[in-house]
């Protein structure tokens, strides 16, 4: 094999030795839960997410005492062509904005408690544009998942993964459609809200990306490094090392599914350790949560991205770790383990 593609051997080789769940973690859940002053089963998903959290924690009980919202900050060539409704220039004001505390995502930490960083991956440097050629070499792709790896080497016990970048549903867009075929305008959403015309040049955008790189989308980093972005790459290195680090990931929508469609395609089992913060209202959303297997844990027909649907479900996953933590057994209540329904 050539030199040239060992960078994603690198990628290969982390994947071929990340740990399973904790499954005596989840027996303890389990057991516990038993115990608890409530009808078994009557708190629904909850109980899910407690055994979930041990399992990717490897403790019980889990907890959530460090969550954190990571937001990836990419630009991409592919704006130029019209495909969003904003100029690729807000990318930097809404970073601003970001910085100031004055966006959505902000009040949604602070309210719930949540550690937020945003990281600016060269956003004055946009990838090359999909249509014309690869929006990254390998070199630099894998350079950008290892930035998104170390990003939460802060720590963290709970990550809840977002975006920001002009452009960036068309690359998720064409992602899914070299990943899982069907017709571009399947997965082309109108995003920041186009107009018909800005919908007709974002599918366009996409036939011809996945027609410029036609015979070279078998492999599921190379689609990343060709039809992804930077906040992509990182996203996908961010995913990769929680699930090394034990570290339990929220998604947030549909850019954001798009690195873990591609980490799935590697193998499936790389995202157990990932569940769907909500579903978007952009796009296919919900196609593709249905072939990763996921769940959504919120809908409230959000399309904002930046980590706000990851950051809401957040909350209800550290609610249910509290919950389960907290909530009296039967013997300390002096309950009647005869509850009915």
């Amino acid at each position: 094999m050539s030199s040239e593609a060992a960078p994603f051997d690198d990628i290969r080789q982390m994947i071929t030795s990340i740990p399973g769940p904790d499954k005596a973690a989840v027996n303890a859940v389990r057991e516990r839960d038993r115990q608890l002053t409530k009808p078994a089963g009557s708190l629904g998903r909850l109980e899910w997410l407690v055994e979930w959290l041990a399992a990717w924690q490897g403790k019980a009980p889990p907890s959530v005492d460090r969550p954190l919202v990571c937001v990836f900050a990419g630009s991409h060539g592919v704006a130029a062509r019209g495909v969003s409704a904003f100029p690729p220039a807000v990318n930097r004001q809404m970073l601003e904005n970001f910085a100031a505390g004055g966006a959505a995502i902000n009040q949604i930490c602070a309210g719930l408690g949540l550690g937020f960083k945003v990281f600016d991956l060269a956003l004055d440097m946009p990838t090359a544009d999909i249509v014309e050629g690869p929006a990254m070499d390998e070199k630099a792709c894998v350079a950008t998942m290892a930035f998104g790896m170390e990003a939460i080497a802060g720590g963290t016990d709970l990550l809840a993964l977002g975006e920001l970048g002009i452009g960036n549903t068309t690359v998720a867009a064409a992602i899914y459609a070299a990943l899982y075929g069907e017709p571009a305008e399947h997965w082309v959403g109108r995003g920041t809200g186009l107009d018909d015309e800005g919908l007709a040049r974002k599918v366009a955008a996409v036939e011809a990306a996945l027609e410029r790189h036609r015979g070279s989308l078998q492999d599921p980093l190379e689609i990343l490094r060709r039809l992804g972005g930077r906040e992509v790459a990182a996203l996908a290195g961010a995913i990769l090392a929680a699930r090394l680090q034990h570290i339990p990931v929220i998604l947030d929508g549909y850019v954001v599914t798009a690195a873990a469609a591609i980490m799935h395609a590697i193998h499936p089992a790389t995202i157990d350790h990932c569940v769907a913060g909500h579903l978007s209202a952009d796009g296919a959303h919900q196609d593709v949560l249905e072939r990763l297997g996921k769940i959504p844990l919120l809908a409230l027909g959000m399309r904002l991205g930046e980590g706000t649907g990851a950051a809401l479900a957040a909350g209800l996953v550290k609610t249910a770790a509290l919950v389960h933590r907290d909530m009296a057994t039967f013997a300390q209540a002096g309950v009647s383990e005869q509850l009915s329904d």
